[in-house]
């Protein structure tokens, strides 16, 4: 099983660029962050950075979208961190939560995400795309055996639809056993049905992951205070799943979708962040099922049997108050044992 660590692009750009460092030295073969240009610092300058100063680490957005940067120059600006570094580049795409509400649009439509998709990965191989109403375009300047991985992140029916038949990759934003089990299932079924391998298709769970001295009672209540700020994240995609398909309908689990009730609304200043104020209507069940938390042992257990799921990579969310300890202890008790 690969390892990612995701991190946001909050200032000093250089605390990011040490803590990948500090990742690949431990490990970790991928490096991910969020891209929300309001929000945080520009993620593919600081990937240039990220890049120069390790070896193997290969880095994206967890995720881009195809309406806040043009696909031209998504394509472009991967293609050309390939060129400069060799192909350690994955682009992770969705329909852009936080980037497009925060400046007042509306999250892009899978149509769209599926056309941004082609292009992408097409510019960066060096081939022709059609940017839309016949303009076909092409980069001469990309070298022969590039490339440009696609992973889309997705929840719903429709977008696990979509991520089998097209995508490269499926980001999967909870670590619940079940559910990974039901959504890896509809993303190999479509890949299935559309003439794809399915095993061809890489598999990334991403989830906060907080690792405990022990199970006191004290101990993992701060573990899920500093991680309940991820169900409210998930909540936002589960909530316009609802408004979508409705509640009970059978199109999205009960387990994804029954947490959500008490919601009230989310404010993307805490986006993201331990303490959020509009996160306390997660229960702990669901901090527990959705992010990995507890004692080494208990992340052993959990990877595990992701992985037996097929899961390819866990992705491991670190915005809490003990970064470096996660990586660290990851890097040399974890990772260890699940690839052992």
């Amino acid at each position: 099983m690969d390892f990612g660590l995701v991190l946001q692009t909050d200032p000093p750009a250089s605390r990011v660029v040490d803590l990948m460092k500090r990742a690949e030295h431990h490990g970790f073969s991928h490096g991910w962050t969020f891209d929300s240009a309001v929000l945080w610092q520009e993620p593919f300058v600081i990937y240039s950075q990220v890049l120069a100063h390790t070896s193997t680490l290969k880095i994206g957005p967890m995720v881009t979208n195809p309406g806040t940067r043009t696909w031209e120059v998504t394509a472009s600006t991967f293609a050309t961190l390939n060129d400069m570094f060799g192909n350690r580049t994955v682009c992770g795409i969705g329909r852009g939560d936080s980037a497009m509400r925060v400046a007042g649009r509306k999250p892009n439509t899978l149509a769209r995400i599926s056309e941004a998709i082609k292009v992408i990965r097409a510019l960066g191989r060096g081939e022709e795309a059609d940017l839309g109403g016949g303009t076909v375009v092409r980069f001469p300047w990309v070298k022969p055996g590039a490339e440009v991985p696609v992973w889309m992140a997705a929840y719903g029916p429709k977008a696990l639809k979509t991520t089998g038949e097209e995508a490269d990759g499926f980001i999967l934003q909870l670590a619940d056993l079940y559910l990974t089990e039901y959504m890896v299932k509809a993303v190999r079924d479509a890949a299935e049905a559309a003439g794809r391998d399915p095993s061809e298709v890489r598999i990334c769970v991403a989830a906060p992951a907080y690792v405990t001295a022990d199970d006191s009672p004290e101990a993992l209540g701060h573990a899920r205070e500093q991680c309940r700020w991820f169900g409210g994240m998930v909540g936002n995609h589960v909530a316009d799943l609802v408004a979508k398909y409705g509640a009970h309908t059978g199109a999205v689990p009960d387990e994804l979708t029954d947490y959500i009730k008490a919601r009230e609304g989310y404010d993307y200043a805490h986006h993201g962040r331990s303490g959020n104020p509009d996160t306390q209507f997660v229960p702990d069940e669901i901090v527990d099922r959705f992010c990995l938390i507890g004692p080494v042992e208990k992340h052993i257990e959990k990877l595990t049997a992701l992985r037996a799921l097929g899961v390819d990579q866990f992705a491991l969310y670190a915005m809490h108050d003990a970064q470096e300890a996660v990586i660290d202890t990851y890097g040399t008790q974890v990772i260890p044992a699940v690839n052992a």
